[in-house]
């Protein structure tokens, strides 16, 4: 007697979409500022997603890049590529289908990587507030 098993409708049925899903709430979760993602479909073979965010210092960028790392290799069991980490103006988070860019909200705004990538399609980010370090 053969038994079906259903088709799943979670996440898990995509794997780059529960990558994406797991890093935007890990952000969520850390109160990122201004999180961007632009789905790279169509427009680059690097990964599936970018996501773009900010912290409000270098101490919360380099403890959401932490948790992030950790928090992909725990649920996915993906080691992610993190650079970036020591001055953590600018984090970088390789974990294949997702590419997750961390920044001080003032490097943010002078390397604008959502115009660059999005063509147009995000809105420029707000001006940068003071660093509260």
């Amino acid at each position: 007697m053969s038994q079906t098993r259903p088709v799943s409708s979670t996440p898990d049925a995509d794997p780059a979409e529960a990558l994406h899903a797991l890093v935007l709430a890990s952000l969520d979760d850390d109160q990122a500022l201004e999180t961007v993602s632009i789905p790279l479909t169509g427009k680059s073979s690097i990964a599936d997603y970018m996501v773009i965010s900010s912290g409000r210092s270098t101490r919360q960028v380099a403890s959401m890049a932490q948790k992030l790392a950790e928090r992909i290799k725990r649920e996915r069991g993906v080691i992610a590529k993190v650079e970036g980490l020591t001055n953590a103006d600018w984090v970088l988070i390789d974990a294949g289908d997702v590419i997750v860019h961390l920044f001080r909200p003032e490097v943010r705004s002078f390397y604008n990587l959502e115009r660059m990538w999005a063509f147009g399609d995000a809105p420029t980010p707000p001006p940068a507030p003071p660093e509260e370090d």
